[in-house]
């Protein structure tokens, strides 16, 4: 295969075959984050040139990635707290005019027909190399572990340590970001936060949630806190830090 890395906003692309890139991304309750609401816009308007697309030699988009450019002094505790505190670092930092040095890769997917191929590593690496051109000095991403969903009971902190026999990590979407070179940082226990009435949840997740208290959702990577007096349902998505340079 043959691919092309281009700007995703050079073009309109056609809504089916975006609508099959996407199709088996993230649960539904991804959107429900009410900062990132509050941010998405103007990480679109500012930022396009860190929303990238691969082509294939049909000039069929195969895989997707994005990110923002943010400022950080290069440690641990100079991290943003995840997903959603580097879109808002992002967006303020431009509106008080700060310098960014860092590429935060904030996700990228593959069409589902074409999982397993190396796309999700050529998206990374087209990320990383447009942000070293462009003068950025860093690149970290907050990593969403693909296979946390199947231990929602266990702390994202003892989750990134797992490794299989042969030493690689678990996860494999750790496991891709390693293999370009990527080290882990930090755990990032709480990189979202989702918010929503009991319908709502009940809509998202397809389960009852009678009472109030905790609950394991498909797809969560955590515990759904449900406080039915409240009619408020909260998750807290938690993602790991790790440094591509």
């Amino acid at each position: 295969m043959t691919l092309r890395t281009e700007r995703t906003d050079a073009r309109t692309w056609p809504v089916e075959r975006m609508k099959e890139l996407f199709s088996e991304s993230f649960p539904e309750f991804i959107t429900a984050d009410r900062l990132v609401s509050e941010y998405i816009g103007r990480v679109r308007e500012w930022f396009p040139a860190w929303d990238l697309t691969l082509v294939d030699e049909r000039e069929v988009p195969v895989a997707a990635g994005w990110g923002v450019p943010v400022h950080w002094d290069g440690s641990v505790e100079g991290l943003p707290t995840g997903y959603t505190d580097s879109l808002v670092r992002a967006v303020e930092g431009r509106e008080q005019g700060v310098a960014p040095d860092t590429l935060v890769i904030c996700g990228a997917v593959v069409t589902p027909s074409l999982t397993g191929r190396g796309l999700a590593g050529e998206t990374l690496t087209a990320l990383r190399r447009a942000a070293l051109e462009s003068g950025l000095t860093r690149v970290v991403a907050p990593v969403r572990p693909t296979t946390k969903a199947r231990y929602p009971l266990t702390p994202i902190e003892t989750f990134m340590r797992w490794r299989r026999p042969d030493g690689t990590a678990l996860d494999p979407w750790i496991r891709t970001h390693e293999r370009l070179g990527a080290e882990i940082l930090a755990a990032a226990p709480v990189s979202q936060t989702m918010t929503g009435t009991v319908a709502q949840w009940e809509k998202w997740t397809g389960l009852a949630l009678p009472e109030s208290g905790e609950y394991v959702v498909p797809d969560g990577l955590g515990l759904l806190r449900v406080d039915r007096a409240a009619d408020e349902g909260v998750y807290q998505e938690p993602n790991v830090w790790m440094r591509h340079v």
